[in-house]
């Protein structure tokens, strides 16, 4: 699925020497680093601010925080994701509502968001959470409107979606704050957990430092009740290095993904327009006229998807599924009443999707052995 190894040789020097120079000041959390990533990250994305915390688990925290979410407010978001785009809404005391997903890019439908949203009671609702799935953004034009018309913070779920575009804007730039990951398997990757908030509201970036460092404006002064998720400096200093080269990257996932596009057509797995979409074995990922997408995952649709995992596995090909159980159906959640069948399009996505081996090193000669045995399975 992914080789970070590769990666590794090319940054290797560079960041040995920027480990170097973090051990060499002993200053190993927070600092000039962590600061210094901020500014660069800011401007990347296109926001004003930008709030280093210790994983994107704790981004979306703070972001919901930060945004004034409380205890007994509701937030709506996709039930197509991983966990934390749920539980942290349940951390910040909130109650998750969720709306079903577009089946042709995954991503939370801005229609059944407006469809739930003229028809449910939302006194207590406060924050829409899209998240850019896979390395796509959500449907940014309208949730924006959606958010606007029923006085909602709306906040970015970029965990996947560094450097992805919607139009001319940045993932980060176009919600009232938006979190990152860096977890190590991410497009721009630590190596270890971190996370950033982008904000363009001064307010909210100096709250959420004060709620990153338990609540803390100043050392022993604790104005509110905060967290521990401050970012490491030898992170920090890492994924600066990284920034560097992450457009680069992900015009290779870009060239990937168009490319296993091609393969996947050349073989005949996949429907062409005379033919019903069910009709091939795969279906491949659409990407949005107005989304730049940078792949995190290049995830299919699969028929008998479980049979093909086993055969890929045993041809030592790695794939994963993200995710197998839908956030409204996981055994935490069961108190919010959901049951099978609520949200079918993620449910049947749940089912059906599979993650192939993605990564900007990854050879072409790996890709025709990808889609040449996938062809073998269902041939």
């Amino acid at each position: 699925m992914l080789d970070l190894q590769r990666q590794y040789d090319q940054v290797r020097a560079e960041v040995l020497a920027a480990v170097g120079r973090v051990c060499a000041s002993q200053h190993y959390i927070l600092g000039a680093e962590v600061e210094a990533l901020e500014r660069e990250l800011a401007e990347f994305c296109g926001a004003s601010h930008a709030v280093g915390c210790s994983s994107g688990t704790d981004a979306l925290w703070l972001a919901l925080a930060a945004a004034g979410v409380q205890p007994g407010d509701q937030v709506l978001t996709t039930p197509f994701s991983f966990f934390a785009s749920a539980s942290a809404i349940v951390r910040a005391g909130a109650r998750p509502l969720f709306a079903d997903i577009d089946p042709m890019t995954f991503n939370l439908d801005a229609a059944r968001v407006e469809s739930f949203l003229h028809s449910a009671k939302r006194d207590h609702l406060r924050a829409l959470l899209p998240v850019h799935l896979y390395g796509q953004c959500a449907d940014m034009d309208s949730l924006h409107k959606l958010a606007d018309e029923f006085h909602l913070a709306l906040i970015e779920d970029a965990a996947q979606a560094i450097g992805a575009r919607w139009g001319e804007r940045s993932a980060g730039s176009m919600g009232a704050s938006a979190a990152f990951s860096f977890y190590p398997t991410k497009n721009l990757s630590a190596y270890g957990d971190a996370g950033l908030v982008t904000t363009s509201d001064p307010t909210m970036a100096e709250h959420m430092r004060r709620l990153r460092n338990h609540g803390s404006p100043r050392r022993y002064l604790h104005e509110e009740f905060g967290w521990n998720c401050r970012l490491d400096a030898i992170q920090a200093a890492i994924l600066r290095v990284k920034l560097k080269y992450v457009e680069g990257w992900n015009d290779a996932r870009r060239q990937r993904a168009a490319r296993y596009d091609q393969l996947f057509a050349e073989a005949g797995l996949t429907s062409s327009g005379d033919q019903a979409e069910n009709s091939a074995p795969i279906q491949l990922p659409r990407t949005s006229a107005k989304a730049h997408h940078v792949f995190h995952q290049y995830v299919v649709r699969a028929f008998r998807r479980e049979e093909l995992r086993e055969f890929l596995t045993a041809r030592k090909i790695g794939t994963e599924i993200y995710y197998p159980i839908p956030l409204h159906l996981q055994p935490c959640f069961v108190y919010l009443g959901c049951r099978e069948g609520d949200f079918p399009e993620a449910e049947r996505a749940a089912r059906e999707v599979l993650a192939l081996p993605m990564f900007p090193e990854l050879t072409e000669d790996e890709q025709r052995c990808v889609v040449k045995s996938i062809a073998d399975f269902y041939c």
